[in-house]
């Protein structure tokens, strides 16, 4: 188990490279320019000359090395050494400032938005995770009955259909038809239900499947049937014996699936008008605002490796037979 652990932490920073240096290339490859204004009023030669050297914005290899050297915390270590000599920068992992939020740098933005962004995504999964798992479950225990047919039809529509078409169905049924809940508010509790389902659905769709998958191969076993000849309880059987190794595809998934609820919130946070990072990322791709598309490209991807990391330990310790 440390093994794994210290293999995945060796690698962590290498991936993260890999997906920081194919994201610059893309950002940089965007048409536009985020020092310019969309308004029409620019402001002179001499200032966007000094904009564009300030920020390395017109050399692509300095802009790279010199980014990734303030965002790793390698500045911040350096000045620390120098003592009273240096001047360190307020955040170890100095994200840049940001072009289009006036007096806000990447970090201030991030640490706003990043927390409704994990709730949400976090509720989501959970919410995917009960209902994805009962599904499965019951679609097991009665194989081709309407029930199982139901729920995987539902599966298959969750799995079909994209975040922004459920979101807004949902948005018409239920704040605009029957003046249930409201529109683009964010701050109560009631706020994140819509939010949350509809990005809950595909996971659970897919972890609805899995299960059910698992169960049906599970409960055909030996062990099982020496199980109820033992005399146990339908309950201790499903629950106890036949489900703790069908969830292992699911726990396998759970990692990913966080990441990508996070991730994969960026439509759902613009149909909803939830204030996380989503929004930021959006706007900043249609603004090349290069140091918020690398910050949140940087957080997510350290994220999506520390998810894994976490998922691989914890598939190892309900199944020690792995190696």
């Amino acid at each position: 188990m440390t093994g794994l652990i210290f293999r995945r932490l060796v690698q962590l920073p290498f991936i993260v490279l890999a997906v920081y240096t194919v994201t610059f290339v893309l950002a940089w490859a965007l048409p536009g320019e985020a020092v310019l204004s969309d308004e029409g009023r620019q402001p002179p030669a001499e200032v966007l000359n000094a904009l564009r050297s300030r920020y390395h914005l017109d050399d692509p290899s300095r802009f790279y090395v010199e980014y990734l050297y303030r965002a790793s915390g390698l500045m911040w270590l350096v000045e620390s050494a120098k003592g009273s000599a240096g001047s360190p920068p307020a955040h170890v992992f100095d994200l840049g400032p940001s072009f289009r939020y006036e007096d806000w740098s990447v970090n201030e933005l991030v640490s706003s938005s990043l927390p409704v962004s994990m709730v949400l995504g976090l509720t989501a999964v959970a919410l995917a995770l009960v209902v994805g798992v009962g599904a499965g479950v019951v679609g097991a225990l009665r194989p081709n009955s309407l029930w199982d047919v139901a729920t995987l039809s539902v599966a298959l529509v969750g799995i079909s259909l994209p975040g922004f078409v459920i979101g807004t169905v949902l948005l018409l049924i239920f704040p605009v038809w029957l003046g249930i809940g409201s529109v683009g508010s964010w701050g109560r509790l009631g706020d994140m239900v819509l939010p949350a389902v509809t990005l809950s659905l595909p996971f659970a769709a897919y972890i609805a499947r899995l299960t059910r998958m698992g169960m049906i191969e599970v409960l055909g076993a030996d062990y099982i049937r020496t199980a109820r000849a033992k005399g146990l309880g339908p309950g201790t059987v499903v629950l106890k014996h036949a489900l703790k190794n069908a969830f292992l595809p699911v726990l396998s998934y759970l990692g990913p699936a966080c990441a990508m609820a996070m991730t994969g919130s960026f439509v759902v946070e613009r149909v909803f008008n939830v204030p996380g990072m989503g929004q930021h990322f959006v706007a900043a791709v249609k603004n090349k605002d290069l140091f918020v598309i690398m910050g949140i490209t940087l957080i997510y991807s350290t994220m999506l490796t520390l998810f894994n990391l976490v998922t691989d330990v914890l598939y190892r310790w309900v199944d020690p037979r792995i190696g």
